[in-house]
C-alpha cells in the first residue's frame, strides 16, 4: 500500500502550482501584455490623468481669480455704496441748510413787505388825516365867518382876513388840545 501511495502522489500533484513549462509560458505573456500596456496604454492613462489634473488645478485657479474678482467687485460696490451714503447725506444736509436760509430769507421779505406795508398805512392815514384837517379848517372857518358875520351884523367876505382868523382860531384850539395831554 505503500507503494500505490507514491504512485497515487506522483501522479496527483498540487493543482495550485502549475507545471514549470506553463509557468515559464505565463510568466512571458505576462511581461508582454504588461510591456504593451507600459508602452501603449500606460501613457495615454498618464496623458488623461495629466490633462485631468491640469483641468482641475486650471479649475480651481479659475474659482480662485473669480472668488478674488467677485471680492474685489464687491469691495467697489461696498465702497461706491459707502460713497452713495454719504454723498446722500451731504445733498440731504445741504437741502436742509438751504430750505433754512430760503425760510429766512422769506421771513426777512415778509417782514419787510409788512413794514412796508404799515408805513403805507400810515402815510396814508397821515395824508388822510391832514386832508381831513384841511377840509375841517375850511369848513370851520366858513362856518366860524358866517357865524361871526350873522353875530356882528356885517359880511366877513374878505378871504385873507378869513383865512388869518380862522388859522390863528384853530392854532389855540390845538394848544389847548396839546396842553391838556
Amino acid at each position: 500500500m505503500t507503494h500505490s501511495w507514491v504512485q497515487f502522489a506522483a501522479e496527483k500533484e498540487n493543482p495550485l502550482i502549475p507545471p514549470w513549462p506553463e509557468l515559464v509560458i505565463g510568466l512571458i505573456a505576462f511581461v508582454i501584455v504588461f510591456g504593451f500596456l507600459a508602452k501603449k496604454l500606460l501613457p495615454n492613462i498618464n496623458k488623461v490623468l495629466e490633462e485631468r489634473r491640469e483641468a482641475i488645478e486650471g479649475g480651481i485657479e479659475k474659482a480662485e481669480a473669480a472668488q478674488t474678482e467677485a471680492q474685489s467687485v464687491l469691495e467697489q460696490y461696498k465702497a461706491q455704496l459707502a460713497e452713495a451714503r454719504h454723498e446722500a447725506a451731504r445733498l440731504r444736509q445741504e437741502a436742509q441748510e438751504q430750505g433754512a436760509t430760503l425760510i429766512a430769507e422769506m421771513r426777512a421779505e415778509g417782514q419787510r413787505q409788512r413794514e412796508e406795508i404799515v408805513a403805507a398805512g400810515h402815510s396814508q392815514i397821515e395824508a388822510d388825516r391832514k386832508a381831513a384837517a384841511s377840509a375841517l379848517r375850511q369848513d370851520v372857518g366858513k362856518l366860524a365867518t358866517e357865524l361871526a358875520g350873522k353875530l356882528v351884523g356885517e359880511s366877513l367876505e374878505d378871504h385873507a382876513r378869513q383865512s388869518r382868523v380862522i388859522d390863528r382860531f384853530l392854532d389855540e384850539l390845538e394848544e389847548k388840545a396839546e396842553a391838556t395831554r
